[in-house]
């Protein structure tokens, strides 16, 4: 078993991934023409967005919807940055919810929270050492 993808179910893909990449300069790889899905540029693990429509007929129901929730859910996406001061600047200049400045944790890990416009929560950290 190896961990290849996270699907984040979003009501607008074509935005999330604007979004992405505006924020945190991961560009696009995919887009459906459909506009139902897409895939961001992040090297072997993909991180892509499918629309709610088409997630809940691959599932065949519903779940809670990130954007719909009036608090994060309860995961994140982790990306890795030598300068989480400036990321966590781009973000919410991009459009990111501030939820956690920039702080360094007791191991040495300096972190910091946003939430994206369609409610996935991010966190922006430096590598563990």
């Amino acid at each position: 078993m190896k961990f290849a993808y996270t699907i984040v179910y979003v009501a607008d893909v074509a935005a999330s991934l604007a979004f992405f990449e505006a924020a945190f300069a991961l560009p696009t790889r995919f887009l459906h023409e459909s506009g139902s899905y897409g895939e961001l540029e992040t090297g072997a693990t993909a991180l892509a967005f499918v629309d709610h429509a088409t997630a809940r007929d691959s599932m065949g129901g519903d779940y809670i919807a990130a954007g719909a929730s009036k608090l994060p859910l309860g995961m994140e996406i982790g990306l890795v940055t030598d300068d989480v001061a400036a990321a966590f600047e781009r973000a919410v200049k991009a459009g990111a919810q501030a939820l956690t400045p920039p702080l360094t944790k007791p191991w040495g890990q300096t972190v910091a929270y946003v939430r994206c416009p369609d409610g996935t929560l991010v966190e922006l950290c430096t590598a563990m050492a």
